[in-house]
């Protein structure tokens, strides 16, 4: 049986562009992201090799930009096949938004027309948006994912069969929706490219709607997704956009202490905990002299003692330990019965607070507690804390409460969970 030959096209080309190995071709496409204002991009010679095999993945939209640039030809001259062009079995339209959504391509949101849809399917819409803002804090993420993902592309449909003030109703809810099926697949799944796509689409969204705050919040959120891969410069510019949508919408003090702490864990994640504990400080001051503006209903992610736990987080990378220690302890004590996946996270730093301090038989226990926490709520982010603080304890492995945390880390039944995830 003769053997795929693979994406011969894009292979051609490379070799043509003068590029003798997929690993060349990789470096090349790393070195042009940030000449075409996509910041520090690394492309793998791994990604390289899926795109030259004989069922070549649709490119990104980022990445299309890259292939087009290096090797100087249309993307479809290339070897790719756009997703919705294969499936014939249904209509154009259908066909095209479903998968390119599915594949993170943005798209041009329906056009107003002149309305089949009753003026009550705005609203009618938005209240299951509501439901799943609710939901968000107990349901599992690989559940809940699901069900927001296409209630996101149920919207999208809808909104081109709405009109006036039900059409913006609707683009409201649906932006809200994007944006935490983006907060999900960052935080709960960390699945940080996939968050970007989405998070643009939320944005259209929004620009729909014409709210601006609700666009600050999603530019915000877009800043995580550089900034905790530490491309600093990406995340500032992000950072900036966000907090002039903010300004617009006449941002509470809540919501502005929360874009500082948002810029100031994505200083943290580059190294740079100084600027991040000065920009808190800066939050904890608006908290107190900014003009009081009504938070909307869908920024239920923020409050005071959630600053504190961005402070208590940045004093640890700091090595402030001891201040660390106190804001972290104070932390756990204010926060609210159903905030289990923020409990994980200043478990986690806590851990990592007693780890740092030479204290393992401290940072077990509280990784044990984070661990079953993390039992009724699963949460990504916060079993990367906990990871993290595992790797920290390496010097104290013969240790009889180390042996027992990795008994919890890697049972049957969390190593099954980690390993689908």
């Amino acid at each position: 049986m003769s053997r795929p030959v693979g994406n011969t096209k894009l292979k051609a080309a490379r070799q043509h562009a003068g590029f003798a190995s997929q690993q060349a071709l990789a470096d090349a496409l790393t070195r042009a992201a940030p000449q075409l204002g996509l910041g520090r991009m690394e492309i793998s010679a791994r990604q390289v090799r899926r795109w030259e095999s004989s069922t070549p993945p649709w490119p990104r939209a980022d990445h299309q930009r890259l292939l087009v640039h290096v090797l100087q030809r249309p993307i479809e001259d290339l070897g790719f096949t756009a997703p919705w062009t294969t499936d014939t079995t249904q209509p154009t339209n259908a066909r095209t938004t479903y998968t390119a959504q599915a594949q993170g391509v943005p798209l041009p949101l329906p056009q107003a027309s002149t309305g089949v849809q009753p003026s009550t399917a705005g609203s009618d819409y938005a209240a299951i948006t509501t439901a799943h803002r609710r939901l968000y804090w107990t349901v599992q993420p690989a559940q809940m994912h699901p069900a927001v993902a296409e209630h996101a592309r149920l919207g999208t449909q809808l909104l081109g069969e709405t009109s006036g003030v039900s059409r913006r109703i609707l683009a409201t809810a649906l932006a809200e929706s994007l944006l935490m099926a983006g907060r999900i697949e960052f935080f709960d799944l960390r699945q940080p490219d996939e968050a970007d796509a989405t998070l643009v689409r939320a944005l259209q969204a929004a620009g729909e709607a014409d709210d601006a705050l609700l666009g600050a919040a999603i530019l915000a959120h877009a800043a995580f997704v550089p900034g905790w891969a530490a491309r600093r410069e990406e995340a500032t510019e992000r950072m900036r956009a966000a907090r002039t949508y903010a300004r617009r919408g006449n941002a509470s003090a809540q919501f502005l202490a929360w874009l500082d702490a948002v810029e100031a864990e994505c200083e943290t994640r580059s190294g740079h905990p100084r600027e991040a504990l000065r920009l808190i400080d800066h939050g904890e001051q608006i908290l107190t002299t900014a003009p009081h503006h009504e938070d909307p209903a869908w920024f239920d992610w923020f409050s005071p003692v959630r600053l504190a736990a961005f402070k208590g987080n940045t004093q640890l990378v700091a090595g402030h330990y001891p201040q660390a220690h106190e804001t972290l302890t104070a932390v756990l004590a204010d926060l609210p019965e159903e905030a289990g996946k923020q409990r994980v996270v200043v478990l986690g730093d806590l851990a990592a607070v007693e780890a740092a301090r030479k204290n393992p038989e401290a940072a077990c226990t509280h990784a044990e507690q984070a661990l079953d926490q993390l039992a009724l709520t699963w949460y990504a982010t916060g079993m990367e804390r906990i990871h993290d603080v595992r790797r920290a304890l390496q010097p104290w492995t013969d240790h009889e409460c180390v042996q027992r945390l990795d008994d919890r880390l890697y049972g049957w039944q969390t190593t099954l969970s980690t390993l689908q995830r």
